[in-house]
Order: C-alpha cells, then structure tokens, then sequence
C-alpha cells in the first residue's frame, strides 16, 4: 500500500472548497493510487522532466482537477 502526504495545508484546503461529488471523486482515486499496484496514466501521470512528480487527475462534473504530488 502506498503512502499519500500532503504538503502544509495547502490540499486540505483545496479539498474543503471543493463540492461533495468532487471530494468523493478525489477520494476515490488517491485510493486508488493508495491500494493498485498498477494505476492508470487516466487518474496518475508522471510529469515529463521531472525525477518524482506526477499529476492526479480526476474529472468532476463540467472541470478537470488536477493535483501535483512527489
């Protein structure tokens, strides 16, 4: 199992301005990335040029979100 930190409380606010079927979907696919061995480039894509920085990406309704995490 892979372990998710965030850096200061910059996602935790992000998260809480969020609605509730948006959180749900991030939700979902950090769990995703927490528990799968092999996650799809749909929900996690490494940065090219880059050593560890990758880009999770969740479609909500009517917008994309995308967060950056190492």
């Amino acid at each position: 199992m892979r372990k998710i930190f965030s850096y200061g409380d910059y996602f935790d606010t992000f998260y809480e301005e969020q609605d509730q079927k948006s959180r749900d979907k991030i939700d979902f696919v950090l769990d995703l990335i927490k528990h799968e061995k092999h996650v799809p480039k749909k929900f996690l894509k490494h940065m090219e040029g880059t050593d560890s920085l990758y880009e999770i990406r969740v479609s909500a309704t009517f917008k994309e979100i995308r967060i950056k995490l190492s």
